[in-house]
């Protein structure tokens, strides 16, 4: 059978379906990784992968048979694509079967930041309401939402908020074509443009810190911030601080900058609302992402195309 090497957890039903065609070999928390890599390493031909945990450039460059990465996630960030690429490895990845799921996740929190639902639920669970009604939260009918990375994900909100009466803007450095929704040229403008920033952009070097104090600021004391994509976009520093002094008015986040690390900052914060990484956590579409990493295996090995290949970053 063909040898695999796992740098990342996996579901179990993943697990036991792979080891029934491949030999998996654990390399998620090694306990010797060189003596590991010097017994298997020459017999690795794929890796398997995660959206926050894959391989870098010296693991890659060190299996002399690797053919193919199959990371069980829609961003690959993680992973170093422009090495696996450069070497002739493909690198595959599980667009469509988490969007909608993802969108729904940042429609919610589009709804719950600004009518403090995580906020109000606290409020009652902890006995106050027996001392007085809590303060009011804003509507989001009417506001404008602007939204950072209009791809799969972006769209896919952008077609939900439009049904909650929400005005769509974006910006994107990828041209879009004829859309109904205002572009704006730079992130700057965008935020000052929108009562609601959704971040729905890849991760990754590029993207590192692109949401910093000035966009934050351009986004105004009575804004809010959404991310369900990834937290190494945020200048997690600067949004404690907007935050903290009033800077925008509230904030929904999935992701954070070093997971499952969450600072204490944002743990103590009223007006933010928290979830552990949850947006493509359903047994539906981790199933789906399931079988699609399978898939793209199962192709490779067997001589045809993947199903699902990363676009060329070299």
């Amino acid at each position: 059978m063909v040898d695999l090497l796992q740098v990342s957890q996996l579901p179990p039903f993943l697990v036991e379906r792979l080891k029934k065609d491949f030999t998996l070999h654990d390399f998620v928390n090694p306990t010797d990784p060189d003596k590991l890599l010097d017994d298997v390493g020459p017999r690795i031909r794929g890796i398997l992968a995660g959206g926050m945990k894959g391989p870098n450039a010296n693991l890659i460059n060190r299996l002399e048979n690797l053919e193919i990465i199959a990371s069980f996630s829609v961003g690959y960030d993680a992973t170093d694509v422009a090495t696996a690429q450069a070497r002739g490895v493909i690198v595959t990845h599980t667009p469509e079967v988490l969007t909608g799921d993802v969108a729904d996740l940042a429609m919610t929190f589009i709804l719950m930041a600004p009518r403090r639902i995580g906020e109000s639920e606290r409020f009652l669970r902890s006995g106050k309401w027996l001392q007085g009604r809590m303060d009011l939260g804003t509507t989001v009918r009417g506001k404008r939402l602007g939204i950072l990375g209009l791809g799969r994900i972006g769209m896919a909100v952008a077609r939900r908020a439009e049904v909650f009466g929400l005005h769509i803007a974006y910006h994107d450095i990828k041209p879009m074509g004829d859309l109904a929704y205002r572009a704006y040229p730079t992130l700057l403008d965008l935020a000052e443009a929108s009562d609601m920033l959704l971040v729905a952009c890849e991760g990754g070097d590029a993207t590192r810190d692109l949401v910093d104090a000035d966009v934050l600021k351009a986004l105004g004391p009575d804004g809010f911030l959404i991310n369900a994509a990834r937290g190494t976009i945020i200048d997690q520093p600067a949004l404690i601080a907007a935050l903290r002094d009033g800077g925008i008015a509230g904030a929904a986040m999935d992701v954070f900058d070093s997971e499952p690390e969450v600072p204490a900052e944002l743990m103590a914060m009223e007006n933010v609302v928290l979830t552990p990484h949850i947006a493509s956590s359903t047994h539906e579409t981790r199933r789906a992402m399931a079988d699609l990493v399978y898939d793209n295996l199962r192709a490779h090995f067997d001589g045809k195309p993947v199903l699902t290949p990363v676009p060329p970053q070299i």
